[in-house]
């Protein structure tokens, strides 16, 4: 009996040990997994704050709002206009000069006034070929009465044929010696050779001229030639006759008309422009030769564009884009909806002066950013501050300083 109980006893013990070794297993395990789980439900938490706190900075530091222009895209009337940069040129123009040398006896004229043609400038001093001349006329009055005299002579046999023939010639020469003397005279009166205005001389009486001395200058002005060139793709759009508008500068904004006169028959190889020239009305004579002049001629009939200032379109190597303002549909902090920048590619047309046509891209009474577009993209929120607006003139006027 005392040697059977232990054994008895180690038995049971064998037997219950796999049971309990099992529970303690699944105990662990399932230990195990609470603490996983709890590690999984940490790890998933703290990412929800993190998002939540990220959310929450981000909203906190939305983008500032951006201070733009805009104006309202619509519709305009325009006239197709040919523009080129001219210059003036007088109808007649020369410095006037002498023929011949001499002293200056009297200056005929005052600087910048209007002469006509044939009126007396200047007069040389001449009274050294005046006494020539009266020296020669009355050689030549000499050889008339001696060649009437042997006509006479003549006629009743008392001479020979070659005496009288002989007399005829010197009386030829001698007239001739006059009629040479005679204009040489009438060089020493410089007149003016048209009608027109004379500028600004330096000539003194007294002076000493050498033929080609320039004396004055003389411009008929009225009316004035204007020179310009237009590409030759625009040929077909001239005619002449057809009407133009000129401008310059020295008169503001005020227009001359005039029309086009001569179309230069040849197209410079170089350049391919064609030259172009225009009378232009200058009863006035305000337009001086050599002056610039802006010109302008209406081509074809009016034409209708959705048009921008030139400062709204913003060009890329990718396209022409603007920046349209949408309606806000978020309240910022502040429970405040400001309206929000939108960029679409547009297709920009012609010009006229601050202003491009959109041929496509927009709508009329579309809201366009005219200004502040480099602080832009999509979403940015807006300030519209219209009281300094970008040029957006037909006719733009450059800004004396």
């Amino acid at each position: 009996m005392s040697t059977k109980g232990p054994i008895a006893n180690q038995s049971a013990d064998a037997a219950i040990s796999p049971a309990r070794h099992r529970r303690r297993i699944t105990k662990r395990m399932i230990i195990m997994l609470i603490c996983v789980g709890l590690l999984l439900g940490a790890i998933v938490g703290f990412n929800l704050f993190k998002s939540h706190m990220i959310a929450k900075m981000m909203a906190s530091n939305a983008l500032p709002p951006a201070t733009v222009t805009a104006t309202v895209a619509n519709f305009q009337t325009w006239q197709p206009q040919l523009a080129a940069v001219g210059s003036l040129r007088a109808v007649r123009g020369v410095d006037v000069t002498t023929e011949v040398p001499g002293l200056v006896r009297e200056i005929a004229f005052a600087s910048g006034q209007d002469v006509k043609a044939g009126q007396v400038l200047v007069r040389l001093n001449d009274d050294s070929d005046v006494a020539l001349l009266h020296s020669l006329q009355a050689a030549a009055d000499l050889a008339q009465t001696v060649y009437k005299r042997d006509q006479a002579q003549f006629d009743i046999q008392a001479i020979a044929k070659a005496q009288l023939d002989a007399d005829a010639a010197d009386l030829k020469s001698k007239t001739a010696q006059v009629a040479q003397q005679a204009a040489l005279v009438e060089k020493k009166t410089i007149r003016a050779p048209f009608a027109g205005r004379v500028g600004i001389t330096t000539v003194n009486p007294g002076q000493y001229l050498n033929p080609g001395d320039a004396i004055v200058t003389l411009q008929a002005i009225d009316p004035i030639y204007a020179d310009f060139y237009l590409p030759q793709q625009q040929l077909g759009q001239l005619a002449v006759g057809q009407q133009i508008a000129l401008d310059t500068n020295a008169f503001g904004g005020r227009t001359f008309s005039g029309k086009i006169r001569s179309i230069n028959p040849r197209v410079d190889n170089t350049t391919r422009n064609v030259q172009i020239e225009a009378t232009v009305d200058n009863r006035e004579r305000k337009l001086l030769p050599g002056m610039y002049a802006n010109v302008k001629i209406d081509a074809g009939g009016e034409e209708r564009h959705l048009t921008l200032p030139q400062t709204a379109i913003t060009y890329n190597p990718y396209g022409a884009t603007v920046f349209i303002v949408k309606p806000g549909d978020k309240p910022d902090a502040q429970g405040k909806t400001m309206p929000t920048a939108q960029q679409v590619f547009v297709t920009p047309g012609p010009t006229r002066g601050d202003q491009v046509a959109i041929l496509k891209g927009i709508e009329p009474g579309v809201q366009v950013v005219t200004s502040g577009q480099l602080k832009l993209k999509n979403g940015t929120p807006l300030v519209i501050d219209n009281r300094v607006q970008p040029a957006d003139s037909p006719n733009p006027q450059p800004q004396e300083q």
